[in-house]
């Protein structure tokens, strides 16, 4: 089916912006730019029942085979090179390693395709705080021993702004025309938050960290799951449109979903897991100009010689030999041509768990009944190359840059800000979480239009802060992100799906963000690193 221009941008953009869009841009081309990742072809082939058998000469044998090449699969191979183990191969479908925290480049300067940042993190997170102690970022602890971040990885001044009926203003809440009520409803919000921030369970445990493992599943804390964030604000009696506005951006910029769809939980541990004690500021925020894809960048650069791009897990097979267990993992090149088979005695599955019952064979024969618990959300991701910054009216450009008023649209991050490349040629990287309530129709949505429809809806939605932005950018590519994150819908959190996902199955072990209920690098990486010493130990290698 065909859709007119009107229509495709009154879908995502509501009416009155897809007529302003229409009135303002008649007539105007679109720049120049490609429809980039991810694999979804090859991906839906593998899932309506694409099987081969590749010839016993292609056959090899090696001790782990890692399915999965984003940041868990990464972090995974990472933790066993760092035991002295390499008798393993990583093999991942895409052409470039990272999944969501993957990167780009233009003749200016590198840009994310999706996770752009990482809090810096407690003391506690022991493993996290190795990573960047290697990458050369950690310059010592502060008196509570929490790491140091070298000053040029901290976001830099002025981290952002939120454009509001014709003007930006500094921050991420609305001050601006905010009534004595508005105030008192957010101070009293970030008391409630302050209290979370300081609760503990019997065992000192907090009720929300990084990473999710850490928190106390004590039933007071696991309650909030069971609500959605929308009725936790409609309980405490937080009417403030302000402040539900943004606690709704919350939900969408790190779940994908609004906050009539988010956990409870999750709504709290967004505010509440990166302060370190009650009055305290949020923990300083890590960046790069290409996103987390510096940190998958040197996460690759150690594990890369085990890494087989453009390489997919097609069937994944636990075998009994007699007393001996092993797992055969079937793997194809993703132009379908080249087929290899794996025996190994282990296997880190990296994957979204989704794909377990398309690709484990007893799942598929007899998927278990927490895999249809794991739902997923759809983003598009649109970077924009410009010749010059646009027009600006009020708060100056920052490194992140909300828009109120878009109906889904979350604005856009800056990749030349960390560089204090104020001026001239810049990259912006545009978000657009697909909020449907069915990630079915999110994900039908998503892909309904192509390169040109998405590149007119981020233009349009970006001209409302900047007319004339369509006039500056010389490229716009688009990726569309299928199955971009997990959703943490009520109940999904402490509702046991996870726990049951993360056990080892037959030799099979688990490790991706989703098995935490929210898509963080630090999720991912955690589950990587367990992943990798449950192998560790089930091989009996010292780690």
């Amino acid at each position: 089916m065909r859709f007119s221009r009107r229509e495709v941008l009154a879908a995502f953009l509501g009416m009155p912006a897809a007529l302003a869009a229409c009135r303002a841009d008649k007539g105007t081309s679109l720049p120049p730019g490609d429809l980039v990742g991810a694999s979804d072809v090859f991906g839906h082939r593998l899932r309506d029942g694409l099987r081969v058998t590749p010839d016993a000469d292609r056959w090899q044998r090696c001790k782990v085979v890692i399915v999965g090449g984003g940041v868990a699969g990464l972090a995974a191979a990472w933790r066993l090179l760092k035991a002295g183990f390499d008798d393993f191969v990583l093999v991942e479908l895409e052409p470039a390693p990272g999944g969501t925290a993957r990167s780009g480049s233009s003749p200016v300067i590198s840009y994310p395709w999706g996770a752009h940042y990482i809090p810096a993190p407690l003391k506690e997170n022991i493993e996290l705080i190795s990573l960047l102690d290697e990458m050369g970022v950690i310059e010592g602890r502060d008196a509570e021993g929490d790491p140091i971040i070298a000053e040029q990885i901290l976001c830099r001044d002025p981290e952002e702004r939120v454009y509001y009926k014709g003007r930006w203003y500094e921050g991420l809440y609305l001050h601006a025309g905010a009534s004595d009520d508005d105030q008192a409803q957010l101070d009293r919000f970030h008391a409630e938050v302050n209290r979370w921030v300081g609760w503990r369970d019997a065992k000192g445990r907090r009720a929300f960290t990084i990473p999710i493992a850490a928190c106390s599943p004590d039933a007071e804390a696991a309650e909030l799951d069971k609500i959605t964030m929308a009725a936790w604000l409609d309980k405490h009696g937080f009417t403030s449109p302000r402040l539900k506005w943004l606690v709704d951006y919350a939900c969408r910029d790190d779940y994908g979903i609004r906050s009539e769809q988010t956990s409870a939980w999750a709504g709290l541990f967004y505010f509440a897991s990166r302060v370190r004690k009650p009055g305290e500021e949020a923990r300083q925020l890590m960046t790069w100009p290409e996103g987390n894809g510096r940190l998958v960048a040197h996460l690759y650069s150690k594990a890369g010689h085990k890494v087989r791009l453009g390489t997919a897990a097609s069937e994944i097979i636990p075998v009994e030999n007699g007393s001996k267990s092993g797992v055969d993992v079937i793997a194809l090149s993703s132009d379908g041509q080249q087929a290899v088979g794996f025996h190994a005695d282990r296997v880190i599955f990296a994957a979204p768990h989704f794909l377990t019952k398309y690709l484990i064979r007893p799942y598929r024969e007899a998927p278990p009944a927490h895999v249809a618990d794991f739902q997923y959300g759809a983003w598009m991701v649109a970077n924009l190359s410009l010749r010059n910054r646009p027009e600006n009216r009020g708060f100056p450009l920052a490194w992140d840059n909300v828009l109120y008023e878009s109906k889904e649209g979350l604005g856009y991050v800056v990749a030349t800000h960390q560089r204090g490349l104020d001026r001239g040629p810049t990259v912006f990287t545009y978000y657009y979480p697909l909020c449907d309530a069915d990630g079915k129709e999110a994900r039908a949505r998503l892909l309904s239009i192509g390169r040109e429809g998405w590149a007119d809806v981020a233009l349009a939605d970006l001209s409302r802060a900047h007319a004339d932005i369509r006039s500056l950018v010389d490229r716009l590519d688009v990726m569309r992100w299928g199955h971009a994150m997990i959703r943490p819908y009520t109940g999904f959190v402490w509702g046991g799906a996870r726990a049951a996902a993360a056990k080892p199955f037959r030799g099979i072990h688990f490790a991706h963000s989703d098995l935490s209920g929210v898509a963080l690098f630090e999720e991912a990486f955690h589950h990587g690193i367990r992943a990798a010493a449950e192998v560790l130990s089930a091989l009996a290698i010292s780690a």
